[in-house]
Order: C-alpha cells, then structure tokens, then sequence
C-alpha cells in the first residue's frame, strides 16, 4: 500500500475522501488470508497495532503517533504510513486488537447466564482498557475481534428465541448499554476528582449532592437519592466473576426480561394462529 507524499496524521486521511470500506477490510484481516506465497514481510500490520495498543495501555490514547510506534518497532516513520496509511485506519485496526476475543459461553447454560457472561467481560475490558472509549465508531463491526465479539453474543440471544434482525438489534443495543454506561463511569471519574488526582467515590459525590436536592424542586430525584442512601445497593454486584455497577446490571436484567416476554408472546400468537 503506497503512502501519499504527506507527513502527520494528513497522510490519505479517510476524512476529505470518505470511507473506504474494502482497505478497512483489508488491513483489519492483514494475515489472515490463506494460500499467500512468497516471503514474509518484516514489519506487519499486527505487529504495528500490537505496538499501537502498548502505547495506549501505558499512556492513553493521545500519547498514540506514528512517530511514536515507529520508535517502539525500530522503523522509520514512513514504513510505519506504508502499512497504515491514515489516522483514522490507524485506530480501526488498534480498536479490533485491542478487544481481544471474546469469552467462551457455556451453550448449555440459561441464555440469560450467558449473556450477562458477556456483558461482565466487555464491560471488564472497558475498565481494563478506557482508552476504546475515545475510539470513534464510524461503522458497524468488520474487524475479527469485533465481530467474534458479536458472534458470541447473538448465539445466546438466538438461543432464547430471536431471530434476524430482532438477534442483531438485541445485540447492538446490550453493546450500546455497556459501552454507554462505560462512558459515562468514566467520565464522571474523571471530572470528579481529590486534590491528589484521585477519584471521588460514589458515597462522597452522594454525600456531597445530599443537601443540595431539594425535595421540593426535585421530588423525584430527592426520593431516589433517600431509597440509594438507605440501600446497600451502592456495591457492585458479582456477575460470573465480573464486577458489574447496579446501573448496568440492572438494565441488562430488565432487557433480558423484555426477551423472554417478547419470545413468549411470539411464541403464544403463533399457537393462537
């Protein structure tokens, strides 16, 4: 792949040209093509993401250049912008690496079982690696990973009783919950914060906020924060040996619950017919 005689992140940038669907597909599959002859190379597509995902882990996404990678590899600059030749391909690549495989479900086990399983393992990879969050989405998933990701998750849903596109919709909206309850965590961590840097808890934040609401100019939100207050709901809840917020674990349940009641009554109209 010919690079464009650019310097920066400028360099054949999908922005002023629009998506390129088939180099996306062909750089996020780089290497796993069979019947390919000849040689290897010696610097690879993988071996740039994996140095790519070092990078973020040990200083965030905004720490992530081509400069950078191309001095963790050995390399130039530009052998680096041969391989990946653009900012925005870049980080589709890093994104799909970096969210690994995902966990083997037991298909034996209750489909809710196995799809809080799966809930509890992105939203760990979440916590493990922040840095996704700020990756852009600008399509849906054409990556291995991702889509092994994906995979895993419809076959429960399947299992349960959806089909086509009522699987696929139930998918993406589990993935958007924990990815948007991911974002939010993070970003309240962030924003609230010690003199030192670190993270205010959810009891000082609760403590803080007390005798600031109003039970008149917020009846409602006065009447939750009394029930939280006095609930012991404010610990995470152990989900198959994840860690999951009640805010999640909560929502994820009652979707759950939804399925199962919309399978039913499918499943009740069609004996009726």
């Amino acid at each position: 792949m010919t690079a464009t005689t650019r310097t920066g992140w400028q360099m054949a940038t999908r922005d002023s040209k629009g998506p390129d669907l088939q180099r996306s597909l062909t750089l996020l599959w780089a290497g796993r093509s069979r019947g390919q002859r000849g040689p290897r190379p010696k610097l690879t597509v993988a071996q740039i993401a994996d140095a790519a995902v070092r990078i973020a882990d040990a200083a965030g996404l905004e720490a992530l250049s081509m400069q950078r990678i191309a001095a963790d590899l050995g390399y130039s600059t530009m052998s680096i912008y041969n391989h990946i030749p653009s900012k925005d391909l870049l980080l589709e690549v890093v994104a799909d690496i970096a969210a690994g495989q995902p966990p083997e479900l037991d298909s034996t086990a209750d489909f809710r079982h196995a799809v809080r399983h799966w809930v509890g393992a992105l939203w760990a990879g979440f916590q493990t690696r922040p840095w996704l969050l700020r990756v852009p989405l600008d399509h849906a998933p054409i990556g291995p990973n991702q889509l092994a990701w994906l995979d895993r998750l419809l076959q429960p849903l399947l299992t349960a009783g959806l089909v086509g596109g009522e699987a696929r919709a139930a998918a993406q909206h589990l993935t958007a919950v924990v990815r948007g309850t991911a974002q939010i965590s993070m970003d309240m961590t962030s924003a609230h914060k010690t003199a030192d840097g670190s993270p205010h808890s959810e009891a000082e934040l609760a403590h803080a906020l007390a005798e600031l609401i109003d039970p008149h100019g917020y009846p409602a939100l006065a009447a939750v924060h009394t029930a939280e207050t006095t609930s012991d709901h404010s610990e995470p809840e152990r989900v198959d040996g994840q860690a999951l917020p009640i805010q999640l674990s909560f929502g994820v349940d009652r979707f759950l619950d939804g399925v199962e009641a919309w399978v039913a009554a499918k499943t009740r109209h069609a004996g009726n017919s």
